[in-house]
């Protein structure tokens, strides 16, 4: 009889705890038009600084998927931007945009300044695809656009660097994933949207 008292609540608790996920997992199929129409907007309303201070509209990329990574060249997961770059080469030529947004908020992994961080990236590890300036992923400075994908992605802070955010090509936010997701982990995600 004891059992029956622990075990009956702890089944309620994980009934209800598994109905709240699924309500909360709607996704985007459960979007009104307007809903998709107000966060489209909302994304492309967006933009960010090149490292030599150029604006970079996420308007410009109407139309094609995104893959947005904060990154950091001095991180034990920078082996990253070279799977990041084979993406970028591979499905550039079929809709794919990939933007690193590089930051030092972990343990001052991108300490150098936007210019030397472009060329290291290029240096080291190949990278051609776009770079933005320094920004913060978490805190009271939170670039708008990690503003903007961790309300529509919810999860709690950017835990670390390479945290990935796959984007719709039209503006709505597709997935998340963890910073040791390597990227051709997500290929499969990315070929599924740009329906290759």
């Amino acid at each position: 009889m004891k059992l029956l008292k622990i075990v009956i609540p702890v089944l309620l608790i994980s009934v209800a705890v598994f109905i709240g996920s699924a309500a909360d997992n709607k996704g985007k199929d459960a979007l009104s038009d307007s809903d998709k129409e107000k966060i489209s907007e909302e994304f492309y309303a967006l933009e960010v600084r090149s490292p030599s201070g150029d604006t970079i509209r996420m308007s410009e990329f109407k139309g094609k998927t995104i893959l947005i990574v904060n990154t950091a060249t001095k991180c034990g997961l920078a082996s990253h931007f070279e799977g990041l770059e084979k993406l970028h080469q591979t499905y550039k030529d079929s809709g794919l945009v990939v933007i690193g947004f590089p930051c030092n908020q972990f343990l001052n992994q991108e300490p150098v300044t936007n210019q030397n961080m472009v060329e290291s990236c290029k240096i080291n590890f190949g990278v051609t695809f776009t770079l933005t300036e320094k920004i913060a992923v978490n805190g009271k400075n939170t670039h708008p656009v990690f503003v903007f994908l961790k309300k529509s992605l919810p999860g709690k802070d950017i835990k670390w660097n390479f945290t990935k955010f796959l984007i719709e090509n039209d503006g709505i936010p597709y997935k998340r994933y963890a910073p040791k997701t390597k990227p051709e982990e997500i290929e499969h995600d990315i070929r599924v949207l740009l329906r290759t």
